[in-house]
C-alpha cells in the first residue's frame, strides 16, 4: 500500500510541476506579445525571462526536498553532547564588604515587594 501511495504522490508532484510550467510558459508568451506590441517595454521582456523560472520552481522545490530527506535518512543522528560540568559556586563574604552587603539588602527588599 505504501508503494501505491508513493506512486500517487509522485504523479501528483509531476502533475503540479507540469501544470505550473505550462501556465508560466503561457504567461511568458503573453508578456512576449506585450513586449512586441506598440506599448511594450523592457519590463515586459524581463517578465518573459522570469515566468519560465517561476514555472520550474515547484519542480526544483520537490527535487530539493527529496534530496534533503534522502541525506537526512542516510546520515546517522549525532550523539547528544554531554552537559558541561557544573561551575563551582563563587563564595564572597558580604560581611567584609559594606557596599556589597548594602546592595544585597537592596536586592532582598526588591524581591519582597509585590510586582
Amino acid at each position: 500500500m505504501a508503494e501505491r501511495s508513493g506512486l500517487g504522490r509522485a504523479l501528483l508532484v509531476v502533475g503540479v510541476s507540469a501544470l505550473s510550467l505550462a501556465l508560466c510558459c503561457g504567461l511568458a508568451w503573453w508578456q512576449w506579445q506585450r513586449f512586441e506590441s506598440a506599448n511594450g517595454t523592457f519590463q515586459n521582456l524581463g517578465y518573459v525571462l522570469q515566468w519560465p523560472l517561476f514555472g520550474v520552481a515547484p519542480a526544483y522545490m520537490f527535487w530539493r526536498f527529496r534530496k534533503l530527506k534522502a541525506r537526512e535518512q542516510a546520515a546517522p543522528a549525532p550523539a547528544p553532547e554531554p552537559p558541561p560540568p557544573p561551575r563551582p559556586p563563587v563564595v564572597v563574604d558580604a560581611e567584609d564588604d559594606d557596599e556589597l552587603a548594602a546592595y544585597n539588602r537592596y536586592l532582598a527588599s526588591l524581591n519582597q515587594e509585590p510586582r
